[in-house]
């Protein structure tokens, strides 16, 4: 019963973090949302808004191993891992390259199907909840390929994805053009995922969940957590700037951050950051109706509410190094490239850390042996599809009910 409960500490202010505190302050939960930015302000804020439940392709898959030297020649290659950086990545790129085996590519996209079960419906519900119905946009999601040989390559995901009943056809060139008029002519393939959406404003859906929150009587807390410890009279304690504070129970969901706080406790993930990259160019218009992925290029299009943003890429390479000009610079030419009218478009660049397992499934419950502990992190690219579903599931937990 939620007066058994007690206080719950919710680190995190991410898409993740915000999602659980509303969902468990909605069931009658005393809850304390903490982080030292405004909500939705990190990783929560570039992303490209799509949610996606047919992603269930993990991020290594067969043949992995083969692309590791292009990861560390090519510094404009989709996946890429500075030099500089390999010496720290090199425990999480063994764990990356060992679930690659098809045994653990099927587990992992299993368990992410389950994960991303009616994704845009539960967002669908949030938003009418949290009073922006008007922010998802169920259009489909249109993946481009300019070839059979490179629609070849991504043959195992499309396999994966017939596997457990996503639906999607394949259009021809007149199909591209009926859907996306403005679709540079060197694509000739389609996808088409009809029941896909995208979130035009991934920050203000945020920051109006958050909002709800607080209007419930949900607390915020704008403070750095440093270190969390079992406290002597049973609950956690948490270390802050601005003081410990105490709670019943912790939920980390710190994203690529949560390392820190769980290392020293023994709790070990195999968890990095995929640092991502969008250019954003402003005003209202965009070239694009909808999600649009130009798949050979692993970058994702999509009409925001602001105008058309553009991002993509993976880049390995840890917390602290600054951003790299040269990604985003890559995002901007293949805008340009592949839409016209965008030469002379003003634009802004952002990068961000998405937390990647090395399998690409994120920990989501209780860590055994850590009473009142729980994890909700590591949700790679897909933290806005998951995001929902993952509340439900610590909330449910949380609360006995399974």
């Amino acid at each position: 019963m939620p007066e058994k409960l007690g206080m719950v500490a919710v680190v995190g202010g991410g898409v993740i973090g915000v999602c659980l505190a509303y969902e468990l302050r909605k069931r009658g939960a005393e809850v304390t949302l903490i982080d030292r930015e405004e909500p939705g302000s990190g990783c929560s804020f570039g992303n490209s808004g799509a949610i996606s439940p047919s992603s269930i392709a993990p991020l290594a898959m067969p043949g992995v191993l083969k692309s590791v030297p292009g990861m560390l020649r090519n510094p404009e290659s989709p996946l890429y891992l500075p030099w500089g950086y390999l010496p720290q990545a090199l425990p999480w790129l063994g764990r990356f390259v060992w679930s690659a085996r098809r045994a653990s590519v099927d587990a992992s996209a299993k368990s992410l199907a389950a994960l991303h079960e009616a994704a845009v419906s539960r967002h669908q519900a949030l938003a009418r909840e949290v009073g922006v119905p008007e922010l998802i946009l169920q259009r489909g999601h249109l993946h481009l390929y300019p070839d059979e040989n490179t629609l070849a390559k991504d043959a195992a995901g499309w396999r994966l994805r017939e596997k457990y009943g996503f639906q999607f056809e394949r259009i021809d060139r007149d199909g591209i053009v009926a859907l996306e008029p403005g679709i540079n002519p060197r694509y000739r393939i389609g996808m088409f995922l009809a029941d896909h959406a995208t979130v035009r404003n991934p920050y203000r859906y945020v920051q109006a969940i958050f909002h709800k929150f607080l209007e419930i009587g949900g607390q915020v807390s704008r403070a750095d957590v440093r270190a969390l410890q079992p406290a002597a009279a049973g609950g956690w304690r948490l270390d802050t700037a601005a003081g410990a504070q105490t709670a019943q129970h912790v939920v980390v969901a710190a994203g690529a951050w949560s390392r820190r706080l769980l290392d020293p406790l023994g709790v070990k993930l195999a968890l990095e950051t995929q640092r991502g990259y969008h250019v954003q160019f402003q005003g209202e218009s965009s070239p694009v109706s909808r999600t649009v992925v130009l798949a050979d290029r692993k970058v994702f299009v999509a009409p925001m509410e602001a105008g058309l943003r553009v991002g993509g890429t993976v880049e390995i390479g840890g917390l602290r190094l600054a951003s790299n000009p040269r990604r985003a610079e890559v995002l901007l030419r293949i805008a340009r490239e592949t839409f016209q009218g965008l030469e002379h478009q003003p634009f802004s660049t952002w990068m961000g850390h998405r937390p990647c397992m090395a399998d690409s499934v994120p920990v989501i419950g209780p860590v055994a042996g850590r009473t009142g502990l729980w994890l909700a992190v590591g949700h790679g690219h897909l933290g806005l599809t998951d995001s929902a579903h993952t509340a439900e599931l610590i909330a449910n937990s949380l609360f006995g009910d399974r």
